[in-house]
């Protein structure tokens, strides 16, 4: 309800302040509480999605642990504007972003609003300069153990944590300045910055998560209030500079934590970032990659296979073997029963002959009916992709969705019962998720094992910013149970013969410092390809501004020496094909 009639010196009675209804912990006092009273000046509206506005105190004080600013949820458009002054009696809440399963901090509020104008045209609040030196280093305390782990009722330390000092400003106008980008615009108008220049920087302008402890501090999603139709949002990539003022009220929400709601969004200066383009297998090399072609199906526009072919042909240099994971069956979405991927693979194959590559061949397995994950119809699984003038495959029948592939002996050496097959399909480590994709290569007269996975999502999971410390990261449960499988496949392998050349690659959807990779490479059987490469170098995937690892190769001690590259060509990027950097090894066997 807004009332826009001057009130009267009853009505005019002073409430609780901003910052007494804020407190000094995450979680309001006054939660639960109806308030009445509460002034400020309008910062920033909200007129879609959770629509509302923020109000600022005019009168802040001296702790600055209390934050200023609180965020009105009116549910409908709001009738105010910034500059105006307004008086509002409503309920105070903690809304938990996403809900409470999400595992999300929440946003102290005041819903149910009624709201009364008492003047227009007032002076904004000076915006708050966030800063590389004004964002502690250490980004998040650790939990109450007596709370469940829960960071909600701990006194915040501004000066000490990066996420109490962003808590602090919850709800109030901030600025910063000329800032990094370290997460490509996305489709739905939000980029990522940093405002610590110096921390962690990847090779090419992005910010890198290499450890756990490493969240990153200077981290914060930009969005604008106003709608992209009435103002474009700025198209940038990494390592583009966001120029100039960028301001507006400190949300928290669900997908980005902690995030400028921007009146005032900067220009973009172009860092001239390119797209990677590996070398050429040699000769007596094998080229091995893997590549994430993100829920690939006929009808996908012919843009988008005659990309990602591009991306195989110059990109990537055509490698020898491809495993290409998230390829969907003939329909895509439609959940009619469709499995069969082979117009799919059709179309893709000629999509890359169309850009000047090898025709080449597929193996693979059609999954049951809805039982591996990902888009409801879509049947997503890996398929090897390889090219029969220079590697041949070979075929051994007996491998279908539900049967495992064995390793066994032939001519004393190691081979598999069933190739194409899949590894241990009935293990519960693959429920609702993709089984592993074996087969036997020969290049130049020699065996190559090749394992095609694509690991279970982090679904799940609890974010960075979430109120338990550190977050509860529950679907590695699954995962780890998958590197567990794959890895005494592998030791099944070179039990036959300790010089086994066998590739294990794919989507992992984990970190190369993970347990899920240290389960993976138990028993020394297989050597991580990523984490030879330079720390800065190390990153597959960007998510939240951070630079990171989800694909990943990696080689028995057979392959005595390789050569490993992470071909940057899509997560940087505001233009992507996918949403994964593929991944290419090439050895000598």
């Amino acid at each position: 309800m807004l009332l826009a009639a001057p009130v009267s010196s009853a009505a005019e009675a002073q409430g609780p302040s901003i910052h007494t209804i804020q407190g000094d912990t995450r979680t309001s006092p006054y939660a639960g509480e109806r308030v009445t009273g509460v002034t400020g000046v309008v910062t920033g509206v909200r007129t879609s999605g959770s629509r509302g506005f923020w109000l600022q105190e005019t009168a802040p004080d001296d702790n600055p642990a209390t934050s200023e600013g609180i965020y009105v949820f009116t549910s409908s458009v709001p009738k105010v504007a910034v500059g105006d002054a307004v008086r509002v009696d409503g309920n105070v809440v903690e809304y938990v972003p996403g809900g409470a399963a999400s595992g999300n901090q929440s946003v102290t509020e005041i819903e149910k609003p009624t709201v009364t104008v008492v003047s227009s045209g007032d002076k904004v609040p000076a915006p708050v300069r966030i800063t590389g030196d004004s964002v502690p280093a250490a980004y998040t305390p650790k939990g109450k153990a007596d709370a469940g782990g829960s960071v909600n009722w701990l006194k915040l330390r501004p000066s000490t944590y990066a996420t109490d000092y962003y808590e602090s400003l919850e709800g109030m106008n901030v600025r910063i300045g000329t800032s990094r980008v370290v997460g490509a615009t996305d489709p739905y108008a939000e980029l990522w910055v940093t405002v610590k220049p110096e921390e962690n920087p990847t090779r090419r302008g992005g910010t890198l998560y290499g450890a756990y402890a490493a969240q990153n501090a200077g981290r914060l999603q930009v969005q604008q209030l106003a709608p992209v139709a009435q103002q474009p949002f700025p198209v940038a990539n990494v390592g583009d500079r966001l120029q100039g003022i960028t301001e507006g009220p400190l949300d928290f929400n669900q997908y980005g934590g902690y995030t400028i709601a921007a009146t005032t969004v900067g220009t973009v200066r172009d860092g001239g970032l390119k797209r990677e383009t590996t070398r050429r297998q040699k000769d007596g090399e094998l080229a091995v990659a893997t590549y994430n072609v993100e829920n690939l199906d006929p009808g996908d526009p012919q843009a988008k296979f005659d990309a990602l072919a591009q991306g195989v042909v110059t990109h990537l240099s055509s490698p020898d073997i491809v495993s290409i994971e998230e390829v969907q069956d003939d329909n895509g979405a439609t959940d009619d029963g469709t499995v069969s991927a082979e117009q799919t693979l059709r179309k893709f194959t000629d999509a890359i002959v169309a850009a000047g590559g090898p025709r080449y061949a597929w193996r693979g397995i059609d999954p049951e009916n809805d039982k591996d994950g990902g888009e409801p119809g879509g049947n997503i699984r890996q398929v090897f992709l390889y090219n029969p003038q220079r590697v041949s495959f070979t075929d051994r029948a007996g491998g279908d969705a539900s049967t495992a592939t064995a390793v066994v002996e032939r001519g004393g050496a190691p081979a598999l019962s069933a190739s194409p097959g899949r590894v241990d399909p009935a293990n519960p480590a693959w429920d609702n998720s993709r089984k592993p994709l074996a087969g036997e290569f020969t290049f130049r007269g020699k065996p190559v094992f090749v394992v095609a996975n694509h690991f279970n999502s982090k679904g799940g999971d609890q974010p960075l910013t979430a109120a338990q410390q550190p977050p509860a990261r529950s679907s590695e449960e699954q995962r780890h149970a998958q590197a567990g499988a794959v890895n005494a496949f592998v030791k099944q392998l070179t039990a036959l013969d300790r010089k086994a050349r066998v590739v294990v690659l794919g989507d992992l959807n984990d970190f190369e410092f993970s347990g899920t990779a240290k389960l993976l490479t138990q028993g020394g059987v297989l050597r991580s390809g990523i984490a030879q490469l330079p720390a800065a170098e190390r990153y597959t995937y960007v998510y939240q501004g951070n630079s990171q690892v989800l694909d990943q190769i990696l080689l028995s001690r057979g392959i005595a020496s390789f050569d490993y590259d992470s071909v940057h060509i899509n997560a940087e990027f505001a233009e992507q094909n996918s949403d994964h950097d593929p991944q290419v090894v090439r050895f000598q066997p």
